[in-house]
């Protein structure tokens, strides 16, 4: 914040702004409550917010029983003239990486199994190639996690990078219970973003990934929430 020219006072009422809510807010909206003159300047910070936001969250490690798979986001239409492809490599979907540390948990009472989820992690990929999946998995999942994924082609090598990898065949009851809270998190996210931004340009939608998580990590904070992040704020630059 010491480089930038705005004054302190706006800073932390756009991060009070954004944390408020567990669902994003617009730049539009931000701007009418900050009463601001400039669009072009509150959509700046907001990005230099979610920066800061993805640097903090990039500090943690999953481990012990990690979820993993790839959902593929909606995003603005390229230009006209353009002929768009259909279903894998369309411009229209951004291909996303899904990650979720589960921990499975079950009632010694009732013998009722659930799963107590952590950290989550969702990283925009730029292609299909496992190489791009490896390197991932090996920045940001400990190397004695067990990954529970389907049989994607792009995940065939992930085993040799952790402790184990179990793969099932992807149908209904994979998403509904091996990777249930990747799914949910897929879910969740997608609604989000179409619900408050309608359509997100594919070189930004990172940031607003970085912010969903941000914000999922730290459901039960609180009102914690907003000191947290201007502490994420003021480290990162």
């Amino acid at each position: 914040m010491e480089s930038s020219k705005l004054p302190v006072r706006t800073w932390y009422l756009a991060m009070a702004f954004m944390t408020f809510s567990k669902k994003g807010l617009s730049a539009c909206e931000l701007q009418r409550q900050l009463e601001h003159k400039r669009y072009d300047t509150v959509w700046s910070l907001m990005h230099r917010t979610r920066n800061a936001m993805g640097n903090r969250d990039a500090l943690y490690t999953l481990e012990g029983m990690v979820e993993f798979d790839e959902a593929y986001f909606a995003k603005a239409t390229t230009p006209d003239g353009i002929k768009l492809k259909r279903g894998k490599g369309s411009q229209r979907k951004q291909n996303v990486a899904v990650m979720a540390e589960s921990i499975p948990l079950e009632d010694i009472e009732t013998g009722q199994q659930s799963s107590q989820c952590r950290y989550f992690k969702m990283k925009v990929l730029s292609s299909h190639k496992s190489n791009e999946v490896n390197e991932l998995v090996e920045e940001n999942i400990d190397e004695k996690s067990i990954i529970f994924s389907d049989k994607g082609k792009t995940y065939l090598d992930i085993a040799d990078l952790v402790e184990a990898q179990i793969m099932y065949k992807s149908d209904i009851a994979t998403t509904s219970k091996v990777l249930k809270w990747v799914h949910v998190t897929i879910s969740n996210a997608k609604r989000t973003l179409l619900g408050v931004y309608h359509k997100v340009k594919g070189k930004y939608l990172q940031l607003y990934l970085d912010e969903f998580c941000y914000k999922l990590i730290r459901r039960c904070f609180g009102n914690q929430l907003f000191e947290r992040l201007t502490s994420a704020v003021a480290k990162s630059y």
